[in-house]
């Protein structure tokens, strides 16, 4: 692959990585009674043009 392809990789995961973990923390400030508690999560990346779906799931645990 490509060092341009590499790069717009890294840079597209690292901004999912970022923002999701951004938005996770806000979520979890906003929500009452959060604390020591578990949470399902997903994520879903898309690519409409190659037909690409992909799924991972887990879970998050709040700060105790």
């Amino acid at each position: 692959m490509s060092d341009d392809f590499n790069m717009s990789m890294r840079k597209f995961l690292k901004q999912v990585g970022v923002t999701s973990q951004q938005a996770i923390e806000e979520a979890l400030r906003d929500a009452p009674e959060t604390e020591g508690k578990s949470f399902k999560a997903r994520a879903v990346i898309t690519i409409d043009e190659l037909g690409m779906t992909h799924e991972v799931e887990g879970d998050i645990k709040a700060q105790e």
